[in-house]
């Protein structure tokens, strides 16, 4: 028999002989001549089948997804180990769950723990990742101790039994420091196969160190960020006092409180040494307007876009669990060691916007002034320095558009995912993380294979297990691939890291600390000289993972975005107290944008949605009050045109045009520009010259004034209704013209006279000629009788106040004139 075959006892499945010890829970007690002969009989026909010295790796498996078989139907579960690291002449004790996932009873089953295969430790990091694919179990996952084992009962179909074993450290007979597979198995027989077999595996990983050893210990940033969907909304309410903030929810409110994420978050990442706190400044925002009375919209009103008032909001519930977080996390980032990232103010998504939005021209002052909101804001709330030229896209998945327009932002360290950057084949070993990307960036890479064992909610005990007890192992073996070339790595859980999530991180951290690994900032990490063998090609945006292009904002979202700030500089223009409205309007701009709305899509168009609406109500609030129909009687007169602000504020740098779509037949005056208090009305009249009788369609439209001159508000169409010009302008029209041709007879008959001719009629000319030789026509002065203007009335801005019941009496149907 071969070596391996020899070591395994009963080949594939690693089945020794007999299994001994009392049946009180330890052993299974004694099994039968006949059964026993049955299981040798099925080993020996395994051997049979296999080359001489082969060691078959198919055994009796779980399917590729997962789940059970008819040969391995009973499903284990490692829930501890404790200690997690092993030293010698320890013990190592594990708890865990059997539970029958088959269609037939398990029977005489008991569960053990395997003895390492060859005892030699895993060398490199691939063979952590080949003992972490398998699924059932297979000769190559070590040998069956015949103590400690556990006996199971009886179990039933979807019956579960827990266990706890115990070894000694030097019953494993490890050879040497390093780290090894720890499996724990089931053995028994199913009520429909009496045949002897292993029923099932459960596999983790124990690092066993007996001596510090020389190594450089693994620099380890771990980011910890702390971000939330945003919640404060545009609208604020006025008191008699001061200003109150407004929220869309009051979900934060049991967030802040004990038990609470992110107060979980902060009570957690407070006892660890050397984190790098990733910190959305819009969160630190709506902490401080929490701190004092806060409003919160109704359910339903969110999206509205309407003032937020008493009956449309509820009192907010959380001013002293936002006060307690606030300070609480104050004293977290102050503790030597720790360094504060502040990001882009409420984290927009620079993925989306480089793939959907980079021709906008509003984007890139977005993010260049969130990049500068967001440092002033967190150095203000938390009263320490940051850093905040780091770019954090999305799952840290980048391509180079995302490098370019967070290159443009003034990002230059930008946070990478090691998927988006693997390593050469050629490479044998973990690299640094830092590497230089072009154009004076730098990007600092996580290690795919860690960060991906925080990347879910970890929020069973054998979850928490399994991810600790690899990330141990894999900080391990990065630390010993060259133990005098000391690396740094980068740790990059999601932003939405969980509780559970975060006390496992926070346990493995503080596990491999001060053995192979040491806490750094993430300072330490980019300042680090990158490894020369490292990737450091940025991808092609083909090469960006569909799956999270999917989720990305839309350009239609986008796009939407950028007109806020477009009409939002357009109201700016025209308020006498402009930062009433900037700060909320520029924050509630940026957090459209947040990346955060990724997996929350309807909260993110619902929060578009709102804002637009809101600014919309604003911006219309300044207006020209609807009118249908205006009579003209007579040639000319005043046309009177009425602009409203509902403003609380004065508004300026207004003018008012109104134009004709039929000019030759009615003209107006020029432009008048407007000076509107609040809450009234102004009544602007524009002088008018008909031609001709019949209805003529105006057009009134609102201008800022200035070098950048732009429509404000809709255009507000009417109709003008021209009547009498017949009796007055007409008959004008028909005199002027017979003026014209006597005045050509007279010229005439003037030449004949002076050559000795005399007038042909006799009569005198009409209009004779004055001392000055001239003409003298008939008088041309305005019919007051048609309605026109009285002399010295000329175009002028009347404002008035509101009538009592708020409407504009301008705005009805009116008749111009007498």
């Amino acid at each position: 028999m071969s070596e391996p075959a020899r070591h395994s006892g009963l080949g594939a499945y690693g089945r020794p002989g007999r299994p001994t010890g009392p049946a009180d829970g330890r052993g299974p007690g004694r099994r039968t001549a006949r059964r026993l002969a049955a299981a040798l009989g099925a080993v020996l026909a395994v051997f049979t089948a296999a080359p001489a010295g082969a060691l078959p790796v198919g055994g009796p498996r779980a399917g590729a997804d997962g789940g059970v078989s008819a040969e391995a139907p009973a499903v284990m579960t490692i829930d501890t180990v404790a200690p997690q690291v092993a030293t010698p002449n320890g013990t190592v004790t594990i708890t865990g769950h059997v539970t029958n996932g088959g269609k037939s009873v398990l029977r005489d089953a008991h569960a053990a723990i395997r003895k390492p295969w060859s005892g030699k430790p895993l060398q490199r990091r691939s063979e952590l990742s080949t003992v972490a694919s398998r699924t059932g179990p297979v000769g190559q996952d070590g040998v069956e101790l015949d103590s400690p084992q556990y006996a199971l009962p009886e179990l039933g179909p979807g019956q579960s039994q827990p266990f706890t074993l115990g070894v000694a450290v030097n019953d494993l007979q490890l050879n040497g420091d390093g780290v090894y597979e720890l499996a724990v198995d089931t053995w028994g027989t199913t009520a429909d196969n009496q045949h002897e077999r292993a029923l099932g595996i459960a596999r983790t990983f124990l690092t066993y160190t007996s001596n510090p050893g020389e190594a450089q210990p693994t620099r380890i940033a771990t980011l910890w960020p702390l971000v939330h969907a945003p919640v404060l909304a545009a609208q604020t309410v006025s008191d008699n006092e001061q200003t109150v903030s407004v929220l869309r929810n009051d979900g934060l409110a049991g967030e802040f409180a004990p038990g609470g994420r992110l107060y979980e978050l902060v009570d957690t990442g407070a006892k660890l040494p050397g984190l790098t706190w990733v910190i959305d400044p819009d969160l630190l925002d709506t902490a401080f307007a929490m701190t004092k009375p806060y409003r919160v919209q109704k359910p339903g009103t969110e999206e509205s876009g309407k003032p937020a008032k008493d009956d449309t909001t509820v009192p907010g519930t959380g001013v002293a669990a936002a006060t307690a977080w606030l300070e609480k996390l104050r004293a977290a980032v102050a503790k030597p060691g720790n360094q504060v990232v502040a990001l882009p103010y409420a984290d927009p998504d620079v993925a989306s916007i480089a793939h959907n939005g980079a021709d906008l021209t509003g984007m890139a002052t977005a993010l260049g002034k969130a990049a500068t909101a967001g440092r002033l804001t967190v150095e203000g709330r938390l009263s320490v320095d940051t850093r905040s030229d780091v770019a954090w896209p999305y799952q840290g998945h980048l391509d180079q558009q995302i490098a370019g327009i967070t290159q443009q932002a003034g990002s230059g360290l930008v946070l990478a995912n090691g998927a988006s950057m693997p390593e050469p084949d050629a490479l044998n070993h973990t690299p640094t993380a830092v590497r230089p990307i072009g154009n004076g960036q730098n990007a600092v890479v996580a290690d795919e294979t860690v960060s991906a064992l925080f990347d879910t909610d970890l929020n069973t005990p054998q979850a928490q297990t399994l991810a600790t007890q690899r990330f141990l192992a894999e900080t391990y073996a990065i630390t010993h691939e060259q133990p005098q070339n000391q690396r740094g790595l980068l740790v990059m859980p999601p932003r939405n890291l969980t509780v559970n999530t975060a006390k496992a991180l926070a346990a493995a951290l503080q596990t491999a600390a001060g053995k192979w690994a040491e806490p750094a900032k993430l300072d330490v990490l980019a300042q680090a000289a990158p490894d020369p063998g490292a990737a450091t090609a940025v991808p092609a945006a083909t090469d960006y993972p569909a799956q999270a292009r999917a989720s990305e904002l839309s350009a239609a979202d986008l796009s939407g975005t950028d007109r806020i700030q477009n009409d939002l500089d357009t109201l700016m223009q025209v308020l006498t107290l402009p930062q009433r409205v900037r700060g909320p309007f520029s924050a509630a701009m940026v957090r459209s944008l947040s990346t955060e709305w990724r997996s929350d899509t309807p909260g993110g168009g619902n929060y578009r949605k709102g804002v637009t609406g809101y600014l919309q109500e604003l911006t219309g609030a300044v207006k020209v009050p609807q009118k249908t129909v205006v009579t003209l009687a007579g040639n000319t007169g005043l046309l009177q045109v009425s602009v409203r602000n509902d403003l609380t504020q004065t508004v300026t740098n207004l003018k008012l045009k109104l134009t004709s779509h039929q000019p030759n037949r009615l003209g107006v005056g020029e432009d008048a520009e407007l000076v509107i208090p609040a809450a009234q009305s102004v009544t602007v009249r524009f002088q008018a010259v008909a031609r001709n009788n019949g209805p003529v369609k105006m057009t009134a439209q609102l201008w800022t004034t200035g070098p950048n001159s732009r429509p404000y508000g809709a255009p507000q169409d009417f109709q003008v209704e021209v009547t009498s010009v017949t009796n007055g302008v007409l008959y004008v029209f028909a005199g002027g013209v017979v003026l014209l041709l006597l005045a050509a007879l007279r010229f005439v008959r003037q030449r004949k006279r002076r050559a000795g001719q005399p007038h042909e009629d006799g009569d005198q000319l009409v209009g004779d000629t004055g001392a000055d030789g001239a003409a003298e026509g008939p008088d041309d002065e305005p019919d007051d009788a048609d309605g026109g203007a009285c002399a010295g009335d000329n175009p002028a801005q009347t404002p008035r106040a509101s009538s009592a019941d708020g409407r504009d009496r301008a705005t009805s149907d009116e008749k111009v004139g007498p």
